[in-house]
């Protein structure tokens, strides 16, 4: 028993030895989780500061304080109780719906067909359409008013929407994510007597679900924030999209920020809700990205 109790004991001098170097470890996870800490709050900090100014009186706008003296919410009445906030809503929710599902649809089908055929010039397709990735955005609005001008698209959904009902990000993405798919997967389908439309939609799109969902997410983010072109294709108040119908709450005399940021923060519900449905699908994808690694 003695012999044991010493063995216990010189065990545990080693556990507690083996224990104390351990401290740099400690230090080390403190400061990743202060630097996260810190990350979040630069993250956070322009939401609440937009909550924060939506519930102030407008003589408190430049109070910095993030808790308002006397927090009400009359501006969300008014800017709710304005009818031009609802079409400017509807407006943005079409425009970025139908978009988003164009370039789920088409972008996905042009990666598919980029990926899995073998055809001559397909390569000089693909570096053609990821060249366009390189012209600034501001460079194709002229053109871009020009085409809306010689269809009659101006002040009109259309003419909001043609540019970005397909995108060149969408397609390199979808194409990265169907090299994942297993060419076999493919050959097989086509033997039980599938067409390529088939085999694309019910093989190959349920496999990168984690990358519609991501493009889904940029997608409608991009048109429902979107406010330069927008703004110069449209010129009737109806037809304004969100942002720049928020925008028109300021003018060249006074600048309504409490009503600016009650809209705001209003139209974040929907971009908050297409996150939290489509979330679940790519942290399954990073999932199995890690799994494969």
């Amino acid at each position: 028993m003695a012999a044991t109790d010493s063995e216990l004991r010189a065990s545990s001098k080693t556990l507690l030895v083996a224990r104390t170097p351990g401290k740099p470890a400690n230090l080390e996870q403190i400061v990743r989780w202060l630097l996260l800490f810190a990350g979040g709050i630069m993250m956070v900090a322009p939401i609440a500061f937009m909550i924060s100014t939506s519930l102030k009186w407008p003589h408190e706008i430049y109070n910095l304080a993030l808790i308002p003296d006397e927090p009400h919410l009359e501006n969300y009445t008014y800017v709710l109780e304005d009818g031009r906030f609802y079409a400017w809503f509807i407006n943005s929710m079409i425009i970025a719906t139908i978009t988003t599902v164009s370039n789920v649809l088409f972008d996905s089908l042009v990666g598919y067909t980029l990926c899995k055929f073998r055809f001559p010039g397909r390569y000089i397709v693909f570096i053609a359409i990821l060249s366009t990735l390189m012209i600034p955005t501001e460079m194709l609005v002229i053109p871009w008013y020009l085409m809306s001008q010689a269809f009659g698209w101006l002040d009109s959904y259309w003419g909001i929407m043609f540019p970005g009902l397909m995108t060149a990000f969408g397609t390199f993405l979808m194409k990265q994510f169907f090299e994942t798919v297993p060419d076999d997967f493919i050959e097989a389908a086509r033997i039980d007597g599938l067409n390529e439309l088939q085999i694309w939609w019910t093989v190959a799109m349920p496999l990168v679900r984690p990358a519609l969902a991501a493009l889904a997410i940029f997608v409608f983010l991009g048109n429902w924030t979107a406010f330069i072109w927008p703004l110069i294709v449209t010129n009737s108040t109806e037809m304004y999209t969100l942002p720049v119908g928020l925008s028109s709450f300021s003018d060249e005399a006074d600048v309504q920020w409490e009503l600016i940021m009650t809209g705001a923060a209003i139209s974040t519900i929907p971009t908050l809700i297409v996150f939290l449905i489509f979330q679940r699908f790519i942290i399954r994808g990073v999932v199995m990205a890690g799994l494969k690694g």
